[in-house]
């Protein structure tokens, strides 16, 4: 059996950067370019909805081109927006301007979730961590996390998502067999195990490398930060399944609306929670 590698943290987090960097304008497109990311991202939207209010000083973690950014804005946010990436930022500028939405940001700078020192404890009233910063925290993630805690006013929510574990297993099960053919099941087991994608895309490989989490894992690293765990759901479910009968519900207005009603609340359910492609959670302290 080959022996786990161990991954400098900072090489991880510069191949985050240098591959968002090269993303540029896809990142927008991702969750709208299929019907399964249009369910994802209304199924993001409705997660976040349950936690804001109105006058919010909220802090954006991986805002990434401004979709969030957009809907942070619309909800009645001040919004603090940062990313890893620079090119994210500068897109991030023009399309939340171009929305019509700039007069809610309130400024706009590079931050790695890893380090949030620069802000004083609870000088948030909430957190947004959409689009997976936790999953490029790697082996920081627990740390990481107590950091958007810290920064969040008491009982206010840090909302985030990760990459599934098995949700991404499920879904990609392809791939997953492309992956035990050239490396072995062994490491193959090891990913499905630790989540860690690393041992198969390493820094400088040019691939989208991360950790997965499991809903276990995410209980554990609340658990572990002393925070209460407010809400945890599937990104997606009954979606990810035939492409052809989603294409005959999307073109019923009706129907595709009590269809995403249903996805809500199955993606909730302990049997559905972590077969989404992403975990969405909440955390409060």
């Amino acid at each position: 059996m080959t022996a786990r590698r161990d991954f400098d943290h900072e090489a991880s987090v510069d191949a985050v950067r240098t591959y968002f960097d090269q993303l540029g304008a896809g990142e927008w497109d991702r969750l709208v370019s299929d019907l399964p990311g249009r369910v994802s991202l209304e199924m993001h939207q409705r997660f976040l909805r349950r936690f804001l209010t109105s006058g919010m000083r909220v802090l954006e973690v991986g805002a990434g081109p401004g979709r969030f950014t957009i809907l942070l804005a619309s909800l009645g946010a001040q919004v603090v927006v940062t990313d890893l990436s620079p090119v994210q930022l500068e897109l991030n500028a023009r399309l939340v301007a171009e929305a019509g939405w700039e007069s809610a940001v309130e400024s706009r700078t590079l931050l790695d979730v890893c380090d949030v020192s620069r802000f004083h404890d609870g000088e948030f009233d909430a957190v947004l961590a959409y689009g997976g910063p936790l999953s490029y925290a790697f082996d920081e993630a627990s740390s990481a996390l107590g950091g958007l805690l810290r920064v969040t006013r008491s009982g206010g929510p840090v909302v985030a998502s990760v990459m599934s574990t098995l949700g991404a297993y499920r879904y990609f099960l392809p791939s997953v067999l492309e992956l035990s053919e050239l490396y072995g099941d062994d490491v193959n087991d090891r990913i499905i195990e630790t989540g860690d994608l690393r041992e198969t895309q390493p820094p400088g490989s040019g691939q989208h490398t991360c950790r997965m989490f499991r809903s276990r894992d995410i209980e554990a690293l609340v658990a572990e930060n002393g925070a209460t765990l407010r809400g945890l759901s599937a990104s997606n479910w009954a979606s990810l399944g035939d492409p052809d009968a989603l294409l005959r519900l999307s073109s019923d207005p009706f129907r595709w609306d009590h269809f995403l009603d249903r996805e809500v609340a199955l993606c909730a359910e302990p049997g559905a929670v972590d077969g989404g492609t992403h975990l969405l959670f909440a955390a409060s302290r």
